[in-house]
């Protein structure tokens, strides 16, 4: 016996302050005298179905049998039988005259009939739904006649109710009882409210009474026959209105027929059992049903079987019908994604069922799964992650990247797998933007520092690339200290030939953001010297950039003319209104590297013409231009730098890596206090693309003005960085400690002076007669010594 809430209240006994739920609108159609209610809990707002029956006394028949129907549906549970949450009992009073209220909550269902008539499906995809639903539906029955040895004793269109998955379960209990085959004596009804039933439902056997037959037949003989009305009235579309429209089959497919038939046998012993129509039918033998089936087994199959049922469900998906690919197949793919039970093929299948959401539904029930599964250790997981990083990067807030995502693909930058390296770098276009500064700054771009070093030469170019993507998300202090070093003293001296060249259209694309004088010293005299380089690509676009940067020093020099004093900053107009589009990445995968040869072409002819060009020039004299500042600079050949030999080869590391590529750096105390990284052993460069390195790190002699300038500016200004924040500080040539002015009167004796290897210094003392020098240990005249360096060092080939 229930305990009864009684309580006084106007109307009809909504408004129950005793009930954790909320009754809502009711549906238009129940079982029975139950009332079929929305609902929702008053702690989360979740939805629930409420169930109500209202008697007049307490001892109504109506209530009896509702209380047999709570009681059996707390006790039985099955995966196709409605799940019990809650339910009471409410004494009310309406005009004075008591009334007892029953209610059932339930997890939220439809009635069957408003689900189809809400589904509108037709024809095959119909026929699969129908059948699934009936498959799930025998199965119930099947579970009470044969395990339980129960007798529902009302199987109908109105004693199921669809899920939110679009699953059909039984329910109304209230006629439900125990089979009692063994006492075949007894002359008591073994369905005691069997009178609650529409006798079209009824067969004949129990529309006699006839308990001692019944008795005599085996336990599922009622139950197969509800089955075969509930059959009749689903492909009918209607309610059964008396037994004999039951022989009306034109609406029964073909398949089912010859089991509709048995299951309305008229001798009981005879039925079909629901296990065996279950088994045995070929109706259910159809794509849905045999889809659902393997992943709700899913746990007990192989490998194999898994590894193939997950490549071909994604084109599997497009044939079954929409709504329960989406609110069916969906769930169950992403409980077993997320608990490990599916292989890593069953995220592409994932991915595209929910490309068939809402934005809104994508975020909810798609986006959890995937980023509790970066947190898998299996690699084809991680693989599979960011192999579709583009699919759903975009749904993933700020918040989740930086905090849940992010931490956990930081760990394939230093992955032994180059191919999960080369992933995991790529993964970065889309993730960067959505990472705080302080992420970017501290761990992001020291990543990216070793991997510009990194063994593969794909690798190296992609991550020259996506720095220059990525280069908007940088704070100005990040890329002032980052981009120019990462490009030319890195990228630019690089020995592959597609990483040069990614190199000069990264700088290109961020041209906007160096001022005048990086332009002019820092990045056209490395740009310069790959206009002879040996591969033709990285030619063309070394003087395309230096078209590029060249127009921007133009556009400068006319500005300062038209206003005088304007800031160098304000320049930030090129002959390319912005930054050129997102570079695309150099190679599709790690297969494509090119070869030795391709590395190290020479390139005879360019360096036979300025060989040539540089012994005329040394022959006739000094070359110098004359510059604001009335400073000479020096032009130097490409003889200069064959004949000048190679630094030593840097053991310092920087926020941007040790240059272990084949790459120098200048000093060796420029440490920052990054550990060393481990040496690369790559191929010597050829003598053409040794000479181009060796002319990128000789320094760029500045203006005497702007020297003073730049040095008492970051004397003052400019605080001293911690070791973390010095990324690519070490990378760039030092500036000059002091300026000193030129001494415009060259001392003989000065082995330093950098126009000494060109010409000879002017005489100190008067020329002497040619006679007076002819005499037996006379010294050779100054200009004579002067005359001979010319010729020794033009005869060398300068």
């Amino acid at each position: 016996m229930f305990k009864f809430l009684k309580e006084v209240v106007g109307g009809s006994g909504t408004g129950l302050k005793d009930l954790p739920y909320n009754i809502g609108e009711a549906y238009p159609s129940a079982w029975g005298s139950w009332v079929h209610h929305r609902g929702t809990n008053k702690d989360d707002g979740s939805p629930v179905s409420i169930f109500s029956l209202t008697g007049s006394t307490a001892q109504d028949g109506h209530l009896a049998a509702g209380r047999n129907g709570v009681k059996r549906l707390r006790t039985v549970r099955h995966p196709n039988i409605l799940s019990f949450l809650h339910s009471t009992e409410v004494e009310t009073y309406d005009g004075g005259s008591p009334k007892v209220t029953i209610y059932i909550v339930t997890e939220p269902v439809m009635p069957l009939t408003d689900k189809i008539r809400e589904l509108g499906l037709e024809g095959t995809q119909r026929d699969e739904y129908y059948a699934w639903g009936l498959h799930q539906v025998a199965k119930a029955v099947s579970f009470l006649n044969n395990d339980c040895k129960l007798v529902h004793g009302n199987v109908c269109m109105a004693s199921v109710v669809v899920t939110q998955t679009l699953d059909w379960k039984l329910h109304a209990f209230d006629v439900l009882s125990e089979f009692d085959g063994n006492n075949e004596t007894s002359s008591t009804s073994m369905l005691q409210y069997a009178w609650l039933v529409g006798a079209q439902y009824k067969p004949m056997e129990l529309v006699k009474s006839d308990w001692a037959a019944i008795k005599k037949s085996p336990p599922w003989s009622i139950d197969s026959w509800g089955m075969g009305c509930l059959i009749y009235e689903i492909f009918s579309g209607t309610r059964l209105g008396k037994t004999e429209e039951l022989r009306n089959t034109g609406s029964i497919p073909k398949s089912l027929l010859p089991d509709y038939q048995r299951l309305l046998s008229s001798m009981p012993s005879r039925r079909l059992n629901t296990s065996k129509l279950i088994e045995n039918s070929e109706y259910f033998q159809n794509k849905l049903v045999d889809t659902i089936h393997f992943m709700e087994i899913l746990s007990l199959k192989d490998s194999v079987e898994k590894d193939t049922f997950f490549r071909k469900l994604p084109n599997l998906a497009e044939q079954l019908p929409r709504p329960i690919v989406l609110k069916k197949l969906l769930p169950l793919l992403a409980s077993a994604l997320e608990f490990g039970s599916a292989a890593a093929p069953a995220l592409t299948a994932l991915l595209k069922m929910g490309s068939w959401l809402s934005a809104e539904e994508f975020r909810v029930k798609v986006l959890p799964t995937i980023v509790k599964l970066y947190a898998s250790n299996d690699r084809s997981i991680r693989v599979a992650l960011l192999q579709h990083i583009d699919q759903y990067g975009e749904s993933l807030t700020a918040q989740i990247v930086d905090e849940q995502v992010y931490p956990h693909v930081a760990t394939g930058f230093s992955d032994t797998s180059a191919f999960l390296r080369e992933l995991t770098l790529k993964s970065m276009l889309t993730l960067a933007p959505k990472l705080s500064q302080r992420t970017i700054s501290g761990s992001l771009l020291k990543y990216l520092s070793k991997l510009q070093v990194d063994e593969e030469p794909a690798i190296r170019t992609n991550t020259t690339i996506l720095l220059g993507n990525i280069a908007t998300y940088l704070n100005d202090g990040t890329r002032k200290r980052v981009l120019i070093n990462a490009f030319t003293a890195r990228a630019l001296r690089d020995t592959f030939p597609p990483a040069r060249a990614a190199g000069i259209m990264a700088l290109c694309a961020t041209s906007s953001y160096y001022d005048i004088t990086e332009v002019a010293t820092r990045i056209l005299p490395n740009v310069v010297v790959l206009t002879i380089d040996p591969d033709s690509d990285v030619r063309a676009k070394a003087f395309q950039a230096v078209d590029q940067f060249l127009q921007i020093a133009k556009n400068y020099y006319q500005k300062t003319n038209v206003a005088e004093g304007a800031a160098a900053a304000g320049m930030g107009s090129s002959s390319v209104p912005e930054n050129a589009g997102l570079l695309g990445w150099a190679m599709s995968s790690l297969t494509l590297k090119g070869k030795p040869s391709d590395h190290h072409a020479p390139v005879a002819s360019a360096t036979t013409s300025t060989r040539t060009q540089t012994t005329s020039s040394a022959s006739s004299g000094i070359l110098a231009v004359e510059t604001p500042s009335t400073v000479p600079v020096r032009v130097s050949s490409s003889t200069d730098f064959a004949e000048q030999p190679a630094p030593p080869s840097p053991t310092s590391t920087d926020g941007w890596g040790e240059l272990e590529n084949g790459i120098d750096e200048e000093h060796e105390d420029d440490k920052d206090g990054w550990g060393d990284l481990e040496p690369l052993e790559e191929s010597k460069p050829a003598p053409a693309l040794a000479n181009i390195q060796a002319a990128q790190r000789r320094p760029v002699t500045q203006p005497v003005a702007q020297t003073k300038l730049a040095s008492n500016s970051r004397s003052k200004s400019t605080p001293k960085l911690n070791e973390d924040d010095e990324l690519w500080g070490s990378i760039a040539a030092p500036a000059p400690k002091t300026s000193k002015p030129l001494n415009l009167k060259p001392n003989a004796t000065d082995d330093d002076d950098p126009w000494a290897a060109i010409a000879a210094p002017a005489p100190t003392t008067k020329v002497k007669p040619l006679a007076a020098g002819r005499g037996r240990g006379a010294k050779p005249a100054a200009l004579k010594l002067g005359a001979q360096r010319i010729n020794r060092t033009s005869s060398s080939g300068m």
